[in-house]
């Protein structure tokens, strides 16, 4: 076992992990912050999307000791300060961008950094930056409009599918 420390949704933390352990097990296992899912283990489906140092990752491909040091955002981490729904967040809900929820934290994350890099991008910027996250659910129309809502754009006009 090695011990292995980050900083993670702003607060430092510390864990004893085998060197095997991946980055989504240590959150969840190690830490309680179960809004990371995993489902596939194969990083197929990006439900385990999490940002490290800033940019989106699948944290079912990432072992916790490679990122020591780093600074880890879960979707925990997403809320604004007073524990309200971020802007990214509303807009899911607002726009009916989940249905199970499975998928939500992952897309979410991976939003969250595409608007990061791109604040104001067209409808295929958007299902182009969320190529790495499955949703079995939505059939991601109304995912679509909750990143383009999230940007500021009326969604309004978009047609539904």
């Amino acid at each position: 076992m090695t011990k292995v420390s980050m900083t993670v949704n702003g607060k430092s933390v510390s864990g004893e992990v085998e060197g095997r352990t991946l980055l989504s097990s240590f959150l969840r296992d190690g830490l309680g912050l179960t809004g990371t899912h995993i489902g596939c283990d194969t990083s197929q489906c990006g439900a385990c999307v999490v940002h490290v140092d800033g940019r989106a990752v699948k944290s079912c491909t990432v072992f916790a000791l490679d990122v020591a040091g780093a600074q880890v955002k879960t979707i925990e981490g997403m809320a604004n300060p007073d524990g309200s729904l971020s802007v990214l967040q509303q807009a899911f809900q607002d726009n009916h961008g989940l249905q199970c929820g499975f998928c939500t934290p992952g897309m979410v994350m991976s939003a969250a950094a595409l608007l990061a890099d791109n604040p104001s991008p067209t409808e295929a910027e958007v299902r182009h930056g969320l190529e790495g996250n499955i949703c079995r659910c939505t059939g991601y129309h109304n995912i679509v409009k909750a990143v383009l809502q999230a940007s500021g754009q009326d969604v309004s006009k978009i047609a539904a599918e």
